[in-house]
């Protein structure tokens, strides 16, 4: 028998056609296991989200669980939510406005399948911004500690996490929600590596995120990284980036001197970290955040 998967779906409520196209996604998979799906509602009565995916020409929805979010308020409790409620065998996430494509489910299962000593499974993805789709492909089947401390990977997305249930919980000391994701990720990653499929199967919505431009969020986020997992700083190449993104975010705010710091820590970490150098670029008023933004979207990459 195929083991039974869980799928949490969390939602703020203000996104209710994205959502419906995720849990049509969801429930199109061709697997052969029982699937359970819970939305849990954050900041939101569950009853409007459940009148949501119970809109008329939504029949593929039917039987998904709506529930209000009973941890802290935000997206690590959202989804602590949805594991608690769940018996299933393995439980994945996904996004409200992300997609599974076809095959997602049946692929990562087998993978998991095929290493009995793991517990954690991720896919490549496709980033849709605008009218471009450009696939991020990690070049591995295993993801380890150090690909994660070096790189973010961001191809090791939350929409393509899929666990043994009672083998993680996502940390909801994360300082809005930033970074649950990697940090979730990196835990997985040292108990062993990640099993990845390097195939696209989930297509990631970029341009509607709730975190976009949240930059004292982002900065928060990112010193909280640094605090949990001292081995970013150790990594040059880790440690650049992590300074390059906290000098970005400080110049998008305004704070020159501060991104000035971060940048010089950032190239002294890694001389020619380009993050940096945007941040530079913004905070001396050659660009602003939101145009380098949008020329790394279309390329599929972030800052």
């Amino acid at each position: 028998m195929r083991p039974s998967v869980g799928v949490v779906i969390p939602t703020r409520g203000d996104r209710p056609g994205p959502l419906l196209a995720a849990l049509t996604g969801v429930l199109a998979q061709d697997y052969a296991g029982r699937v359970d799906v819970v939305v849990v509602a954050d900041g939101v009565p569950a009853f409007l989200v459940a009148q949501q995916v119970s809109m008329p020409d939504s029949g593929a929805v039917r039987g998904v669980r709506v529930l209000g979010n009973r941890s802290a308020r935000g997206l690590p409790g959202a989804r602590n939510t949805g594991i608690s409620v769940l018996g299933t065998d393995l439980v994945a996430f996904c996004d409200d406005d992300d997609l599974w494509l076809p095959g997602k489910l049946a692929a990562q299962v087998d993978a998991l399948a095929e290493e009995p000593a793991a517990g954690f499974a991720s896919c490549a993805v496709e980033v849709e911004y605008g009218d471009r789709r450009v696939p991020r492909l990690a070049g591995t089947g295993r993801v380890t500690h150090r690909h994660l401390t070096r790189s973010r990977m961001m191809m090791v997305h939350s929409s393509t996490f899929l666990f043994r249930r009672g083998w993680a919980w996502v940390d909801e000391s994360a300082p809005g929600g930033q970074n649950e994701d990697w940090d979730l990720a990196l835990r997985a990653a040292w108990r062993h590596p990640i099993v990845h499929v390097d195939r696209p199967l989930v297509r990631v919505r970029w341009g509607s995120s709730h975190y976009a431009g949240r930059w004292a969020d982002r900065i928060a986020g990112l010193e909280w990284m640094l605090a949990r997992h001292p081995g970013l700083a150790a990594e040059p190449r880790g440690a650049a980036r992590v300074y390059g993104q906290l000098a970005f975010c400080h110049a998008a705010l305004g704070r020159r001197r501060e991104a000035a710091r971060w940048s010089l820590r950032a190239f002294s970490a890694r001389p020619g970290e380009p993050r940096a150098a945007m941040a530079l670029a913004v905070a001396g008023g050659l660009v602003s955040p939101r145009a380098v933004l949008h020329a790394l979207h279309v390329r599929g990459h972030g800052i």
